[in-house]
Parts: C-alpha cells; structure tokens; sequence
C-alpha cells in the first residue's frame, strides 16, 4: 500500500508546476566549464605534472602538500551533495536543531589535533588501519578495513546520485544518464591524476560551493524581506525552537545530535582513510594542526550559510507548502525548487547551484574512491602478489574504475530512498560508533588489547545491524507544521494540491501501531552513533581485563595518544631508547 501510495503521489506531483524551473544555455555552459576544468585538472597531474610512479605519490602527492590546499580539501569533501541538498530540507521540515551538527566542530578539531593526529604523525602512519594492526593485531584491522569498504560502497552511490537528481529536476534528462556522464568524468581525473588531482579539484569546486551557498542564502532573506523578518517568520513557525527532551525516541535534540555528530566527525575526519590519507601527506604535524583548525572554521562558514537557506526557505514558503500543494514531490527536492524560485531569474545562476552540487558530490566520490583504492590494495591485494610500485598503481586505477561503475549502477537503488539523510545516518550509525570507539580504546586506554577490542566492535556491529534492519521503515516523523493557506486560489490547484497533501500524509506519517513503552528499536536514528560507541567500550574494557592478550603482544607506548602517555607506567627493555613524542613546531605554509 505504502509503494502504491508513494508511486499515485509521485505521479500526481509530475503533472503539477515542476516545468517552472527553467535552465538556459548560459546555465549549461556553466556546468560545462566546472566538469571541463575538473577533468583539465586531472590531464594535467596525469600526463603533464607527473611525478614518481609510486603508490606514495598516487595516494599522498610524494607528503608534499600545502596546508591550505589541504584544508580546502577537507571541507569541501566533507561537504557532500548530501550537504547541500538535504540539510536546509532538514531545517526547513524539523527546525533549527540539526544546526549543533556543525556547532560541535568546536569540540572535534582539538580533540583531533592534540588526541589523535600526533599518534599518527609521531609513528609514521600514513594508512589509519595500520595503526590498529600496531596497536592490537592483525584481525582487529581486517575487520575495520573491511567494515570502512562495507560502508563506503553502501555511501558512494549516495553522494553521487543526489546532484544527478537535482539537475534532472531542473533540465528533465533521465537521471541516470546524468549519473553515468559526471561519475565517468570524476572516474578519469582521479584515476590519472590521484590525490593531486582530488586535492585541486577540490579547490576549485569549494570555491563554487562558497560562491554559491552565500548567494542562495543572503539573497533568498533579501527576498523574503532582511534577516528580521526571516527570523520573526521562522521564530512563529517554531523552527528557532531548539529541543532539549531527553527522550530516546524523538527525532532531533539538542543532545542526540550534538553527541552523535561529534562522534561521527571525530570519526569520518580523524578516523576515516579518506581523510587521514590527505592530512598525513602534508610534511609535519603542525602543518596538519594547521590545517584542521582553518578545515573547522571552513567548515562551520560554509555549513552555517546551508543551515541558514533552510531557515529562508520556511520563510520564503511558511504559508504555501511547496509539497502540500503539491509542486514538489518530496523533501529532497526542495532545494532546487527553492533555488530556482530565488534566483532562477538571474543570469546564470541556475548553473551556478548545480555546478555546487555537483562540486560537492565529485569532491567526496574522488577522495573516498582514491583512498578506497588504497586500502583494497594494501590489505587485501599486496600479500598476495609481488608488488612493485607501478602494478600497485595500475591495480588502484582499476579499482578506481570498478568503483565508479558501481555508482552508476547503484543510482538505481538509491532512487527508490524516501529520506537520504535518514538512510545515510542509519547505514553511518552501524559502523561510525564503533571504529570511533576502537581507535579511541586504543590511543587512551592502555589496558586495552587486541582480543577484547576485537570482542567490542563485533559485538556493536551486531547489536546495532539488528537494530537497524529491524527497526527499518518502523519509526515515521512528524514534521513541523505547514500549510497552504498563503497559496493562489485555483480550483485546480486547490484539487492537486488536496490529492497530494493527502497522499503525502498517508505516505509518510502513518505507521504501525507501536506497544505502549519504550522500545530498542524505536530509538531515534540520531543516537546510532552514541549507542555503537557505548556498546564497544562496555564489552572492551572490562575484556581487557578478564582476558588475557596473546602471548606477542606488547604495548608501545608510542601508539598512546600524547594526552595519556604522561600517565602511563612503563619499563623499557634493557638497551631501549626512551620514547618521546616527537612535535614539529608548526612551519609557515
């Protein structure tokens, strides 16, 4: 009934004003040029800039990178097409709660730059897994490896179908052809150009994302009437009401989302190859200090402006609901409709938007497929060849390749998502909350050891799948009110918009009748993370000392965070130099 419904609503939305959004010749000139000077980048450092053909130089640019390159880097790839479409639909249907995900960057940057990344530095890790293989055993890193290529290949579709979706909301071509062109052109600049080319390109698609971001949002306030009234709208329609319920089961509060989101960036920024790959190829520690804390306030510039569009789109729409009235489908396609809305009538524009969408998806799908490559390689394909330098290189662009097919094909499922940012926080929450918790176990629980670190994540992996697949399509959330009242009167419209209002609400806000009393499984997906961190350190700490390490095993204090090293007892065999941490002062870039 559910599918039968979504697919009538979907159906009735097609016929209704979609055909308003309009992109001219200027618009697609535009896009043209972002993805010519992506793919341009990428001829350059494949065939003109070409340095050694080794796997140092493919995946880490021979640690010779800039810092604010770096930075750039980090921000734009962590602002993913998922970003910019979903977040302001997100503010614009739950209010303003969701905004402590970008204020607890904060928190992260100093616990990444003085608790994590000097243990990385400081032994010379330039792949993050590997350090799990130092500090516990070889199992505990086959399974993280493995579990990190797990959710990558569940994301990477994702990240790449959103902005395909956009510019087919807006051009009307089949979105899958638009998924087939751009992922085949951020396939060929990564392949050739490695992570030279994703650094650059990232560069240049940040600067669209800024340029764009701002605009959309300064100008949508100026259209509604200042940020007075953009505020004093959204203030009476409860957006500006931040949520302190300490209820397990409602859907965003400023405790759910404030703890998980400072689990999940720890854990995607500090913890996550795609990003530690990039952060260690810049020459010193300070440098990397440096570039995380101009990466933080990137971030949060950037990410403000997005939360603030959503808070302008409820007020440009507060009275006239573009999905009750049936203009627009679902809430992930707000956004463009909002765009178009603002400013569609200024001259390239339109473009402009979509070039950062897409900016914001290739930016992520280039960096997670470049460091995915790397980590296949070195942990599942290296002991099992002879490896030299340039068939390492050749594998990883082939797995580059294979990887960008995958997208194209997984676009297929994705379409049928209801709520992306939903799906993404769910498949995140399996996983993110215990490779968070392991690396954290291991750098600031010395006690710790491989045996009961292994026993922590596969007991999180386990409980929370379950609760994942089990609670999947049980839990519904109501959104923030909305009305129509404020819409142009016509019997036409006034009959559409009833038949989808209706349907809308049937498609999303019914759900099975639930047993009075709190369930596991109705916990809200904002407390995933949490939950898998929690779980792997109730089961590894006490294991830690109800089991003992195998008979090899040895701490290094060296693979202690530098926060805890100070308070660590340990004897040094005979003839031993003594460990120090070793910081670089920082170096001007």
């Amino acid at each position: 009934m559910s599918s039968l419904t979504n697919g009538t609503l979907l159906a009735t939305a097609a016929v209704l004003p979609d055909s308003q959004f309009v992109f001219t010749s200027t618009d697609y000139a535009v896009f043209a040029l972002m993805l010519g000077i992506s793919a341009s980048i990428g001829v350059y450092f494949g065939f003109f800039a070409k340095g050694a053909d080794t796997t140092e130089e493919y995946l880490m640019g021979g640690k010779r990178m800039k810092t604010i390159p770096i930075a750039i880097s980090l921000v734009a790839s962590q602002l993913s097409a998922i970003s910019i479409m979903t977040i302001p639909a997100e503010m614009y249907a739950y209010g303003i709660n969701w905004f402590f995900n970008v204020v607890c960057m904060v928190v992260v940057v100093p616990l990444l730059n003085y608790v994590v990344i000097p243990v990385f530095y400081n032994n010379n890790i330039t792949n993050c897994y590997e350090y799990l293989e130092m500090r516990f055993c070889r199992e505990v890193r086959v399974l993280q490896t493995f579990i990190f290529i797990m959710t990558m290949f569940l994301m990477l579709p994702i990240f790449i179908f959103l902005p395909s979706l956009a510019f087919s909301q807006v051009t009307g071509y089949n979105v899958h052809i638009i998924n087939t062109v751009v992922c085949g052109i951020c396939v060929f600049y990564t392949m050739f150009g490695g992570i030279k080319a994703v650094v650059w390109t990232d560069v240049i698609q940040a600067a669209i994302m800024v340029v764009s971001v701002v605009l959309v949002g300064v100008m949508g306030a100026n259209r509604v009437g200042g940020l007075s009234e953009v505020l004093r709208i959204a203030g009476e329609g409860g957006r500006l009401d931040i949520n302190f319920n300490f209820d397990a089961t409602t859907r965003s509060t400023i405790w759910n989302i404030f703890t998980s989101a400072t689990l999940m960036w720890a854990g995607y920024v500090g913890l996550n190859q795609s990003c530690v790959q990039r952060i260690v190829s810049l020459p010193s520690l300070g440098h990397a200090r440096r570039s995380l804390v101009l990466f933080g306030f990137g971030f949060i510039l950037i990410m403000f402006f997005n939360c603030f569009t959503g808070i302008v789109m409820y007020a440009r729409f507060h009275d006239c609901d573009p999905i009750e009235s049936g203009h627009v489908s679902k809430v992930d396609k707000m956004v463009p409709y909002f765009v178009q809305d603002t400013v569609g009538h200024l001259w390239g524009m339109p473009g402009v938007f979509i070039s950062c969408v897409f900016s914001a998806a290739l930016s992520t799908l280039s960096a997670s497929i470049n460091s995915l490559g790397g980590v296949v390689y070195f942990d599942y394909i290296k002991p099992h060849i002879r490896h030299t330098e340039h068939k390492a290189n050749v594998i990883m662009k082939l797995f580059v390749l294979f990887a960008g097919t995958y997208c194209i094909f997984g676009g297929m499922m994705v379409e049928k998502f209801n709520s992306i940012l939903q799906v993404l926080y769910s498949i995140g929450g399996v996983s993110f909350g215990s490779t968070c918790a392991v690396f954290l176990l291991g750098m600031l629980v010395p006690s710790s050891h491989g045996r009961a670190a292994l026993s922590g994540v596969i007991a999180s992996i386990a409980v929370m799948a379950s609760i994942v697949i089990s609670s999947w399509g049980r839990n519904h959330y109501d959104t923030l009110p909305k009305t129509t009242e404020g819409c142009p009167a016509s019997s036409l419209n006034e009959t559409l918009s009833s038949t989808a209002a209706s349907l809308l609400l049937q498609s999303t806000t019914e759900a099975p009748a639930k047993d009075e009393g709190f369930s596991i499984l109705d916990l809200t997906f904002n407390w995933y993370v949490v939950m898998g961190f929690i779980l792997t350190w109730l089961v590894a700490v006490p294991l830690s000392y109800i089991l003992k390490p195998k008979s090899d095993y040895k701490l290094d204090p060296k693979l202690l965070s530098p926060v805890v090293q100070p308070f660590v007892n340990y004897e040094l065999a005979q003839g031993e130099e003594p460990h120090e941490l070793k910081l670089e002062k920082p170096q001007k870039v």
